[in-house]
């Protein structure tokens, strides 16, 4: 009912009804029907359409919605990802970067890192594991630096459980504070010293992370992860990741979220869905349990740009200065979705809140490239 008809109702009742006192004109009294219909509107009107970014002082007499009770394993498994976060990492002269080698059998460019090591004793550490075969090791620094390894087929929880071993073995050693998960095709794009600078001089785990509503995304999870793992939670990244201590030691301590992983994200699940748990494990977890710890990159670079079900390769002649000096000086980190829209989401990679290249590994390098990587390492690491 519109105002003016509200006002001629009103006056129309008030003359209808008997006065208790005659000497009290009714024409005094009009304004207030009019005044109260007039409000009466105007807190309707306020109710169902309130201001933009208006609270309504109600909901905080409203109790809050209760959130879901924890099970009895989630609740443990909270306190030991609280207690490893509020602890202090323990920092030493001696702090060391654990790189950690997952491959099929001997690594293409030990020569490479060979060089890249040389000189910086005691502020690195070497593990390998070889899912295939023994390694041939052509460097020094690498013998005797393999670990107990078991076989690895891609796409399968055993990628991550050979990620988790590597994790494992290299935290026995507490001088260890970062650790680079690297492939047998990895190959560096900066010198040591800046590697080390770029990684101790932060408080963050660089793990790949974004939400991807597409078949290659959310698709592939499934409801049987419920209660503790939602599909709002679900995230996608690359396995490459480079972690804290801290984050290493939720990993290997987590059995709750890898077991909902290994059993319902793998290959040739229900309604025909592949879901690969090296890509949605970790990304995952930390965006549940530490979203503000993590960046979300890796810095290890990878060519998806042909959109094909594996990344980019280089071959020898395509390993030119130019290549690599164009890898080094990215400094945006690009993620796509596999949905029909194809969104594309950009972000600066800034460290300590400064913007700064985003990769200091890069892969897949074809081992024909090695000479041309020796060559031309000198110089390009440089950038």
């Amino acid at each position: 009912m519109k105002a003016h008809q509200i006002w001629r109702l009103g006056i129309k009742d008030m003359k209808a009804i008997p006065l208790p006192r005659p000497r009290t004109s009714p024409k005094r009294h009009v304004w207030i029907p009019v005044v109260a219909a007039f409000i009466s509107i105007a807190i309707v009107w306020a109710y169902l359409y309130p201001p933009p970014h208006y609270t309504s002082p109600m909901r905080d007499w409203l109790p809050a919605e209760p959130a879901r009770e924890l099970t009895d394993e989630e609740r443990a498994l909270h306190v030991v990802f609280r207690q490893i976060l509020t602890t202090p990492p323990v920092r030493s002269r001696k702090s060391k970067i654990a790189f950690m080698f997952l491959t099929p059998g001997t690594l293409p460019f030990e020569r490479l890192w060979d060089n890249f090591f040389e000189g910086h004793e005691g502020r690195y550490t070497i593990y390998v594991h070889a899912s295939r075969e023994k390694p041939e090791h052509v460097s020094p620094l690498f013998i005797g630096r393999d670990i107990r390894s078991e076989k690895v087929t891609w796409g399968k929880i055993s990628m991550v459980d050979a990620e988790r071993r590597l994790l494992a073995n290299a935290l026995e050693d507490i001088d260890n504070q970062h650790f680079v998960l690297l492939s047998d095709s990895c190959v560096p794009l900066h010198n040591f010293d800046y590697v080390y600078d770029y990684l101790m001089g932060i408080n963050l785990s660089f793990i790949d992370c974004f939400y991807d509503p597409g078949p290659h995304g959310n698709f592939r999870y499934s409801k049987n992860m419920l209660p503790e793992v939602r599909e709002t939670d679900f995230r996608k990244g690359s396995q490459w990741f480079s972690v804290k201590r801290q984050h290493a030691l939720m990993i290997i301590a987590d059995n709750l979220y890898y077991t909902k992983f290994k059993l319902h994200c793998r290959p040739g699940m229900e309604d025909g869905r592949n879901c690969y748990a090296d890509e949605h494990y970790l990304p995952t977890l930390f965006h549940m349990m530490d979203p503000d710890g993590i960046a979300k990159w890796s810095v290890t670079h990878v060519d998806w740009s042909e959109g094909k079900w594996h990344p980019k390769a280089y071959r020898s002649k395509d390993v030119t200065f130019e290549l690599l000096k164009n890898i080094t000086s990215i400094d945006m980190s690009y993620h796509v979705t596999s949905d029909s829209k194809k969104v594309v989401t950009e972000n600066p990679c800034l460290w300590n809140g400064a913007k700064r290249p985003c990769y200091l590994f890069a892969r897949k390098f074809y081992p024909e490239s090695i000479n041309n990587i020796l060559n031309l390492f000198s110089n390009y690491t440089l950038f």
